[in-house]
């Protein structure tokens, strides 16, 4: 059965593409199978594609499973898609992008009380490239919108949960009387 299985899986995972597929994806698709079949037909494929004998191995991140191209790949590719560079993410829409890592779910303005400064533009140009999306409203007046980072966002930075995270630094707030002695 399990050997079945790894055949559906693959079919269905190449299938998937960039969107990958979670265990109850699968679990739903194949009826048949019990969870500790699927489980095992899963990493018995990540398994196999580690060995050198495969361009491209089985990754989860967040929960999803889908197929990445090896390292050993990306020299390669570099010169495929030399011509069709991705721009870097600026500083400003990075610090929005962690604010909204570490904070979510978070409104614009509770970002802009953290930096300093209106994000109306970072917002919009992280939604545009799907990597935090909207995930609800607030019950404040005017209704503002809540955001949270995607799984396009845990496949960028290669994350399987916002635990990896690092941590965030611990700051003593000082007294105001202590600032002026």
């Amino acid at each position: 059965m399990v050997n079945k299985l790894k055949t559906i899986f693959e079919g269905l995972l190449f299938l998937s593409g960039d969107e990958g597929v979670s265990i109850q994806q699968l679990t739903s698709c194949v009826e048949e199978a019990t969870k500790d079949e699927i489980e095992q037909a899963i990493h018995e494929m990540m398994d196999e594609y580690l060995k050198d004998t495969h361009g491209i191995e089985l990754v989860c991140f967040g929960g999803i499973y889908k197929f990445v191209s090896k390292e050993s790949v990306y020299p390669y590719a570099q010169r495929l898609f030399s011509s069709s560079k991705v721009a870097a993410l600026s500083n400003a829409a990075m610090e929005t992008l962690a604010i909204i890592a570490y904070k979510q779910p978070i409104t614009r303005v509770e970002i802009e009380e953290i930096r300093g400064v209106s994000c109306d533009m970072m917002i919009r140009k992280l939604l545009a490239r799907n990597l935090i999306k909207e995930c609800g409203r607030t019950d404040s007046p005017g209704r503002p919108f809540l955001y949270e980072v995607t799984c396009e966002f845990m496949d960028a930075f290669k994350l399987k949960s916002l635990k990896e995270l690092p941590e965030l630094p611990e700051y003593k707030q000082e007294n105001e009387e202590e600032l002026f002695e």
